[in-house]
């Protein structure tokens, strides 16, 4: 075996051991269907502006924002595992434009809820 096949070889190997979180395969897409994740960061709406609401990113590739400030969100840590369920996807949004999903989310280490949307605005808003 020529050794530039046997790296490509070895690295498909390695990669293939790590386990992976698929956002393709961990992201609700049915209202009402829930999955686990865990918190990636916690933070504001606008990054280091204090009272801009808050922000939360999961392994799952789920972000979601709001104007204001969600105690209930903020105590969530990096690590945390939570699951989050697809509460309501609107509808008529114009081609390419998914934005204004909302999902509830379950820190499953801090027994708190919180519901927020993907995005500040709806889909074929600002």
């Amino acid at each position: 075996m020529r050794k530039s096949t046997l790296v490509i070889v070895t690295a498909i190997l390695i990669l293939s051991a790590i386990p992976s979180e698929s956002p393709a395969e961990s992201i609700p897409t049915r209202v009402g269907q829930c999955v686990e994740t865990r918190v990636v960061k916690v933070g504001t709406r606008l990054e280091d502006v204090a009272g801009s609401g808050t922000s939360i990113i999961f392994s799952n590739g789920i972000s979601l924002v709001s104007y204001d400030t969600v105690p209930e969100a903020e105590v969530s840590k990096p690590g945390d595992k939570v699951k989050i369920c697809l509460k309501s996807i609107p509808k008529d949004c114009p081609p390419n434009d998914d934005r204004g999903r909302v999902y509830t989310v379950t820190n499953l280490r801090t027994k708190k809820k919180f519901t927020l949307p993907d995005s500040q605005h709806q889909c074929g808003g600002a």
